[in-house]
């Protein structure tokens, strides 16, 4: 006979234990040793160090080194990290081509990765290491879906480039470059020169596109450390927080601390006014509502329009202001902004770091300079973002109204109609939008597209050109948080659920009036009901992975979750 105590290695409360502990277990434990572990290791908490490295996307390449240091603070602590990788796709290198397609299907495949890693080989707890737009997202879904103890190490953003004498110089304006060429106020070679010196640096795009709008996310939800959301990905601060990350998910571990004690509702409507503060990229909205679904919390789109109404614009920041991330950084970072706007904040709820957000902003000054402005001086009196509704969008549409000037609040065109991303830039291109016209893009949609793709390069051409007080772009598809002017994404339903904007045709009055929160097409019910007869979704070709994700994907007005068996994802009702 033996003694099962030879066999218990560690407690049987860590999850761990069903890969160490027991006679039967002989197997497994050969393969722990195999990687390098000793007896000593198996009875510690195994922790997942899960990033999302990848050589391609600036934002990402160096996950490797921040892991590493991740390691060691899980290591000073008392746990065993190991570290694993998931993928990551660049939504600037997929702009303006089919592969934007792409992006936003990874974000549900990423968190069914950490998912299948995660269970399959029972891990405690983990750090998730992301870089950019969908990995960002797909790893907090990841959490709320697990919800065993986890940190966020975002990458941070890179610093900004000096093109032309301007050292605050983003890749935000860059887009614009191809326009200006294209009218004569730029030479081709002042645009070459221009990309070679815009991003000098590895990290997120130095402005607040949708990636950093992600990152400082993070540390709003209270699923990063402070600081984690702003420091540059250069920085040696962010090597120390990737660190104090891997103390902090042990010291979680401890207390029992898990993602969906953090991400409740009141934490993501404080997800909800940050980004409205910052200015954040639309992109969030759909992001948030999916981390919600995750969590099994209900998000609606009207949270947001109401917290933008309360809310202010007070954060400097491009594409929409004049500043960088860093600068953000410089000027006290999400902290100082969640300082500034307390008063909104459910501050009651607890973070990675074990103390409620309260707490974490006893000790922070929120000094105002021209980068972080204060609720009573704002950049905008309202939030960055608005929602709009009307008989073009029944169930909602949204709008960076941050980026938008004042002059186009109100907009009233003739629609030119067009059923792709790459039609629409054609005509731009050749001069073929008059002043006065609403650019309608139908089937970009989560269905349609199918995947839902970004209208970056559209928008970069109307900016880049100066007609952005000429005309405005509405879409089912949505934008890149680069995107400024007046372009409406989003529209729910989509053209190929059957929603209005698939029956707009070319000459139809549109009205967009963001003040009022209203998008109107001024085509009578009985004559939209003439033009459904007979009609049939246009399809476009997909491959294999696209096709899956057409077939589960749910509205953008929901977060674009995925939908099996009429089941979210977490096992949440929808």
């Amino acid at each position: 006979m033996y003694d099962k105590k030879e066999f218990e290695f560690k407690d049987s409360k860590y999850r761990s234990s069903t890969l160490t502990n027991g006679l039967g277990r002989s197997g497994q434990r050969a393969l722990l040793y195999a990687t390098g572990m000793d007896e000593e290791e198996l009875k510690k908490p195994f922790v997942a160090v899960i990033g999302s490295f990848s050589e391609m996307v600036p934002g990402h390449v160096h996950l490797r080194e921040l892991a590493e240091y991740v390691k060691q603070g899980v290591i000073e602590a008392g746990g065993v990290p190991r570290v694993s990788e998931t993928i990551a796709i660049c939504d600037g290198l997929c702009q303006g081509h089919k592969g934007m397609c792409y992006p936003l299907a990874s974000r549900d495949l990423i968190a069914d990765s950490v998912e299948m890693v995660v269970e399959a080989h029972h891990f405690d707890a983990m750090v998730l290491l992301p870089g950019c737009d969908k990995i960002i997202p797909g790893m907090l879904m990841a959490a709320a879906r697990l919800d065993i103890p986890a940190v966020i190490v975002p990458g941070g953003p890179m610093l900004p480039g000096n093109v032309g004498g301007n050292p605050l110089f983003c890749s935000s304006e860059l887009r614009e470059y191809p326009g200006r060429v294209e009218k004569g106020t730029c030479s081709v070679q002042e645009m070459k020169e221009a990309e070679k010196a815009a991003l000098p640096t590895v990290g997120s795009c130095a402005h607040l596109g949708t990636a950093n709008s992600m990152c400082m996310l993070t540390e709003v939800l209270g699923m990063a450390l402070p600081g984690a959301g702003t420091a540059p990905a250069v920085s040696n601060k962010r090597k120390r927080i990737a660190k104090a990350s891997g103390r902090a998910v042990m010291e979680m571990l401890e207390k029992g601390i898990t993602p969906r004690k953090i991400l409740t509702r009141k934490t993501l409507l404080n997800g909800v006014a940050g980004a409205m503060a910052t200015g954040s990229s639309t992109n969030l909205v759909l992001h948030l509502m999916a981390i919600a679904h995750e969590a099994g919390v209900k998000l609606e789109l009207e949270d947001f329009d109401r917290i933008s109404r309360n809310v202010p614009f007070i954060c400097n920041l491009q594409p929409s202001g004049k500043y960088p991330i860093v600068s953000l950084d410089a000027s006290g970072g999400i902290p100082a902004v969640l300082k500034s706007i307390e008063s909104q904040l459910n501050v009651e709820e607890v973070t990675v770091t074990g103390k409620t957000v309260r707490e974490m902003l006893e000790s922070v000054k929120a000094e105002p300079d021209d980068v972080l402005k204060t609720m009573k001086n704002p950049q905008k009196p309202e939030g960055g973002i608005a929602v709009l509704r009307g008989n073009l969008a029944p169930d909602g549409a949204v709008i960076k109204q941050s980026g938008v000037k004042e002059s186009m609040y109100y907009f009233k065109g003739k629609a030119r109609v067009f059923h792709s991303m790459e039609e629409a830039d054609a005509a731009i291109s050749g001069d073929a939008i008059e002043k006065g016209t609403v650019i309608v893009i139908q089937y970009e949609g989560p269905k349609g597209g199918p995947g839902m793709r970004e209208m970056l390069s559209t928008t970069a051409l109307i900016m880049g050109r100066g007609m952005d007080e000429d005309c405005a772009l509405i879409t089912d598809g949505r934008f890149s948080g680069a995107t400024h002017g007046p372009c409406v994404g989003h529209i729910s339903p989509e053209a190929a659920a059957g929603g209005p904007i698939a029956f707009v045709r070319d000459g139809d009055g549109i009205e967009i009036d963001i003040h009022n929160r209203r998008l109107t097409l001024e085509v009578s019910d009985e004559e939209l009901e003439r033009r459904k007869e007979g009609w049939k979704p246009l399809e476009k070709p997909r491959k294999p992975a696209l096709a899956k994700y057409a077939a589960l994907v749910g509205s953008a007005a929901e977060g674009a979750i995925i939908h099996v068996n009429n089941l979210g994802s977490s096992g949440v009702k929808g």
